[in-house]
């Protein structure tokens, strides 16, 4: 990862056909996949000025021995909330939402409780709601059924019972309730479900061919099969429905796709600099997992301070798989990183 980061760097970027730091990167990432604790595949994307490099270790199937591809589909994991945050941050844009609309304004079937917590609140992780992926009924229809479907409409009920954690804007805590509430507001304004949502104002203007929000278990052909990685090693691609997850962390994607649309997102393509201003009015947190350097929250998106210099961008894992994608604030240099193993660093690396 650190050597990734390194080729973003306006030193390194413009040398980025360096066969010597070509077979340097190369070198790193086989090592990482043949670690006994490492996963069976890995595949970087990364994009500067002088165009695509991928590099890729290891496999994308066990089972045939396929390697990695960057029109592989794959789980993306919370890297999805910056999606729920492309689609509000673009409805701001278009002013049919205010980053200080409240849930008691656009949702008011949701507790009185929550009704102070603003859209900005909710999109920088400070709203202080509750977590519902933490819930014990929510676990145990999970455990009780894998492929159990949610109504992901209802994902919140789970909370539905229980205050704020503190009050709203007071302090920053990651939650997966944040971003359901973020699509909910968003349908709640435009009477559009949020899957269309992602359709017109994300997906086309993008050019993301091959991502989607599915509501099953199923991925579709070909895909990175993501790994548990204790011995011996088991496939868990198809384990976990998506219903339960939703915009918190459901969408399919690839690494081409994800390529493109970081450079889109970072580099604010989708909507005008005074939206691009309020999400990039940085608080302390971390993402989960904990990005690169010193981590800090924007609206849906992270920025990540290293010695390589700053990039901004979203992490995530789920089972079988981890992601990282970033891109200069520019959107000119972008890093998409995908690995077959989920892990669970809760630190930031040194890098």
């Amino acid at each position: 990862l650190a050597a990734c980061l390194a080729a973003l760097s306006p030193a390194t970027a413009g040398a980025a056909a360096d066969p010597s730091g070509h077979k340097a990167l190369q070198r790193q990432l086989e090592d990482f996949v043949h670690r006994p604790d490492g996963p069976p595949g890995a595949i970087a994307v990364l994009r500067t000025e002088k165009g695509t490099r991928v590099v890729r270790a290891g496999v994308a199937d066990l089972r045939t021995g396929r390697p990695p591809h960057p029109d592989d589909h794959m789980r993306i994991a919370s890297t999805a909330k910056a999606f729920s945050g492309a689609v509000a941050l673009t409805l701001v844009d278009h002013r049919v939402l205010r980053l200080d609309d409240t849930l008691g304004q656009r949702l008011p079937q949701l507790p009185d409780a929550w009704a102070s917590v603003t859209l900005r609140q909710l999109l920088n992780h400070t709203s202080g709601l509750p977590d519902y992926s933490r819930s014990p009924g929510f676990l145990a229809a999970l455990s009780a059924d894998p492929h159990h479907h949610f109504d992901s409409r209802r994902l919140l009920d789970y909370v539905a019972d229980q205050p704020l954690l503190f009050e709203p804007g007071s302090q920053y805590r990651y939650s997966n309730s944040d971003n359901i509430a973020v699509a909910l507001m968003a349908e709640a304004a435009t009477r559009t479900p949020y899957e269309d949502l992602l359709r017109k104002l994300v997906y086309a203007p993008l050019r993301l061919r091959s991502t989607s929000l599915p509501q099953g278990y199923r991925m579709p052909e070909p895909y990175l099969h993501g790994y548990d990685v204790s011995p011996p090693p088991e496939d868990v691609s198809e384990v976990i429905g998506m219903s339960g997850v939703w915009a918190s962390g459901g969408i399919v994607s690839t690494p081409a796709d994800m390529t493109r649309f970081i450079r889109g997102y970072a580099g604010g393509r989708l909507y005008g600099r005074n939206v691009v201003e309020q999400q990039r009015q940085w608080v302390e947190g971390a993402s989960e997992p904990a990005g690169p350097g010193r981590n800090s929250a924007g609206l849906a998106i992270f920025r990540y301070q290293t010695r390589c210099g700053v990039v901004l961008g979203h992490t995530g894992n789920t089972l079988g798989y981890t992601q990282l994608i970033a891109a200069t604030p520019d959107g000119r240099r972008s890093l998409t990183f995908s690995v077959t193993s989920q892990i669970t660093q809760s630190s930031a690396p040194e890098q």
